[in-house]
């Protein structure tokens, strides 16, 4: 079976007040989809079925982040896409008591139904417990952060999309929308905005070419802005391939981590991994993957242990 590993980086964050301050272990997964109509699996087996390869991995750290690749609400009408993909909003209860914390919902398919089951499907999220971040009614809060208080630190997390249909899916003053994961200044500026409340930043991003695995050179000028700006951890997705962590002045930079809940298509797509974060009381940064692999569809399962932590 195909499996992948990747060595442990490390580096160290700025931080102040460290006395109340415990080890923090963050996570970030790839594409989880919970459309049954097109991981029949989930139908037959419930939601439950995605999380079960995992070992409980989810539920022991403290800080889960996931990219919700489907519209969660019962909203809207499919617009005209190869693809559209809806989540059942009864299958975000199981997926919060599996370990999901946070949900960023701004990629390629947040809007597969319009922006009604958007905007519907950010309440739903939040309404089973789990932080929604990316879109919003309006540009402030589709950059808002969420914040998290876990072990003595502040976390913000961010969600952006870097893969549009169409400028109409771009938040602006008045206009519902997502994050952009393409417009640098904007990027910087919620960065900095979520780096002024607190400790850490986290960036899930939707961005890359699909089937790449290496950044092009806007993309690494982005993540370069990103992390001057403030930004601590970056958890990339979207070209349905798993890529390597790699440090940017000193922060982890998850470029691709796949696909997670997917159908089992090709080794490649099936190759997956859990980007794994360790930060110390000291702001010392151990970075690492989980590696993972879809054997059946719709479940990831652990293949190797963490290298980190």
């Amino acid at each position: 079976m195909p499996t992948t590993s990747s060595a442990p980086v490390t580096t160290t964050a700025s931080t102040t007040s460290e006395a109340a301050r415990g080890q923090l272990i963050i996570q970030g997964v790839g594409d989880l989809n919970l459309d049954p109509s097109y991981i029949p699996n989930l139908a037959v087996n419930g939601y439950g079925f995605a999380f079960e390869g995992l070992d409980g991995l989810l539920l022991d750290d403290d800080l889960t982040v996931v990219n919700l690749e489907c519209s969660p609400s019962d909203l809207g009408e499919p617009l005209p896409k190869a693809f559209s993909f809806r989540c059942d909003p009864d299958a975000l209860e199981v997926a919060r008591a599996n370990g999901v914390d946070v949900a960023n919902l701004a990629n390629n398919h947040g809007l597969d139904y319009g922006l009604d089951a958007m905007l519907d499907g950010r309440e739903q999220v939040e309404a089973a417990g789990i932080a929604p971040v990316g879109v919003g009614r309006d540009l402030r809060q589709a950059t808002r952060p969420a914040l998290i208080e876990t072990q003595g630190w502040t976390v913000a997390v961010l969600g952006m999309n870097g893969v549009v249909s169409a400028e109409w899916w771009l938040a602006d003053d008045g206009q519902p929308g997502m994050a952009s994961g393409d417009d640098t200044e904007q990027m910087v500026a919620a960065v900095e905005a979520a780096d002024e409340l607190a400790d850490l930043v986290v960036v899930s991003i939707h961005w890359l070419w699909e089937l790449e695995t290496e950044p092009r050179a806007d993309d690494r000028e982005r993540a370069e802005a990103m992390i001057a700006a403030g930004a601590d951890i970056v958890f990339g997705h979207h070209p349905h391939r798993l890529g390597e962590v790699e440090l940017i002045d000193g922060r982890p930079v998850f470029w691709t981590l796949g696909n997670f809940v997917w159908p089992r298509l090709s080794d490649a797509g099936a190759t997956t991994a859990v980007g794994r974060v360790i930060v110390d009381p000291d702001g010392s940064i151990e970075a690492c993957l989980i590696p993972a692999f879809i054997t059946t569809s719709g479940q990831p399962e652990l293949t190797g242990k963490p290298s980190c932590g």
